[in-house]
């Protein structure tokens, strides 16, 4: 037995050392190996192995001499800050991390057992798409796991990391997931790389210029964080795992919080200018209310004239989404309204409670908005707040025009409470609009239209544009002192953390697609 032991210790250092060529190889192309990886996500000696010394069964092309132990792939759990976290890691080294059919069946396994314990499941990925020696098996393989990628879906946390390239079917899989971490320069994502594409269209592209970390996180919208190096990247999923609950029936975790509930935040006075044309940074209102100033906004760099991020109010988690006046002067479109609407739904699934924070002067015109489907992708956004039955808290800061104030969570979509600033302005549209449809005869048939124009337009104002006019009807439940945002929201998130709602029963929506 001693000595049978001591062999199976060789094994596993062998296993655990790798090829040596293979890892220069690796750290040659400023790339972590899987275990290094791992090591850096979970915490230190916490990680067990699961199929470490899986082997695949294919035969032909010469893979009967080559059946390397673990298959390429890593799986196992750990955890992370005492919580338990499932991981998988492709390792390039071994087949440039190709999946195979025993590959696969690890991976789902990995996944099973993420599901059935109800923890968060982390993807660390770097490989070479289906393994083209098994064939059809290899390509099977992926199917089992978008399969479990959905049934997952608004069960336990999925985070992809892309350490590597990512081509094919395999980047559905990330596609499926929660939230998506990419490392520029090193990791890629695409249908059909830049040899095809220059193929059938001719166009000449990178690799990087193609499915880069920038061109993801500003333009596509694939990842929801891009970041310099490995380590920086991984830090930061350890840091977003910290604010999510371990699964759907879970309460996301509570931590101490210094940073007094009732804090006055008076620099919020001057921060918001009266004139709702003038632009300002939301980030710097979110800042300003959220425990000690922090918060790991999502999606920061696309449809950026909305802002969706994770902070805490007073120890609790919360998601924030908020017009954001700097870009576009805050309107929604196509982009922003699914970026939103996609935010909505993961706090919804995940018991996170919403804030959403109202400076918004409509949908944004144009035929190109129109001809997209505005009017689909505003919807995802409506229907993802009526749907929502977390606590949900509206803030209105400045301006609320049109429909984009409905859709914005407003009280008459379901906003448990509603509150404004006394600069708010809840209108159809802005006094100028408003007044050119109103009194257009009368302004035309005046002496001096501008100057009618600008006295119907300040009775407008008066009259249906006074911070106090949705309060009088019950559309705003209290206008509050700016300087006291933070004492009310964590107030009255307090008194609606034992909300239950009830739905009707239904096998799922069917939301706009």
């Amino acid at each position: 037995m001693a000595e049978r032991v001591a062999e199976l210790v060789r094994i596993r250092q062998d296993v655990l050392d790798g090829v040596p060529a293979a890892t220069e190889a690796q750290h040659a192309k400023g790339k972590l190996t899987a275990r290094e990886r791992i090591a850096l996500l979970l915490d230190e000696g916490s990680f067990k192995e699961v199929e470490q010394l899986r082997r695949h069964r294919a035969v032909g092309f010469g893979l009967e001499a080559k059946k390397p132990y673990t298959d390429g792939v890593i799986t196992g759990w750990g955890t992370v800050e005492g919580r338990t976290v499932f991981v998988y890691a492709h390792d390039f080294r071994i087949f440039g991390g190709a999946l195979g059919e025993a590959h696969a069946a690890k991976i789902h396994k990995i996944m099973d057992m993420a599901i059935a314990a109800g923890a968060p499941l982390v993807s660390l990925n770097d490989g070479a798409g289906a393994r083209i020696q098994e064939g059809v098996s290899a390509l099977a393989g992926y199917g089992g796991i978008f399969q479990r990628n959905t049934k997952a879906s608004g069960v336990i946390p999925q985070i992809s990391v892309m350490l590597g390239p990512c081509a094919g079917g395999a980047a559905y899989s990330p596609a499926l997931t929660d939230f998506v971490f990419m490392v520029r320069e090193t990791s890629q994502m695409f249908i059909t790389g830049p040899d095809v594409v220059r193929a059938v269209t001719g166009e000449e592209i990178t690799q990087n210029g193609l499915g880069g970390a920038d061109v993801h996180a500003e333009s596509s919208g694939v990842a929801h964080f891009a970041y310099d190096d490995e380590e920086t990247c991984i830090a930061e999923v350890r840091y977003l795992l910290s604010m999510l609950p371990a699964n759907n029936r879970a309460t996301p975790p509570a931590v101490p919080c210094d940073d007094p509930a009732d804090r006055r935040c008076e620099r919020l006075l001057g921060l918001v200018p009266l004139d709702g044309s003038r632009p300002y940074d939301m980030r710097e209102v979110i800042t300003e209310i959220v425990d000690d100033g922090e918060h790991m906004e999502v999606h920061e760099r696309w449809a950026t004239s909305v802002i969706t991020t994770l902070a805490r109010l007073g120890g609790q988690v919360v998601g924030i989404v908020a017009s954001q006046p700097q870009s576009l002067a805050g309107v929604l479109d196509i982009h922003s309204s699914e970026k939103a609407a996609r935010f909505v739904q993961l706090c919804d699934a995940f018991s996170i409670p919403l804030v959403t924070l109202v400076d918004v002067p409509g949908f944004l015109p144009g035929v190109d908005q129109e001809h997209g489907g505005i009017i689909r992708h505003g919807a995802k956004l409506l229907y993802a707040y009526c749907n929502a039955t977390v606590p949900r808290i509206s803030l209105i800061l400045r301006k609320a025009y049109g429909g984009a104030y409905i859709v914005m969570d407003s009280q008459s979509i379901g906003a448990d409470l509603t509150f404004a600033w006394p600069a708010n302005e809840i209108a159809v549209m802005g006094a100028e609009g408003a007044a050119n449809v109103v009194f257009r005869r009368q302004i035309a048939a005046s002496e001096d239209p501008a100057a009618t124009r600008q006295q119907l337009v300040k009775e407008y104002k008066a009259e249906l544009m006074h911070p106090y006019y949705a309060a009088e009807r019950g559309l705003v439940d209290d206008v509050i002192d700016p300087a006291d945002t933070r004492a009310t929201l964590i107030s009255a998130l307090a008194m609606l953390r034992t909300k239950h709602a009830v739905t009707p029963v239904r096998k799922h929506g069917n939301p706009p697609m």
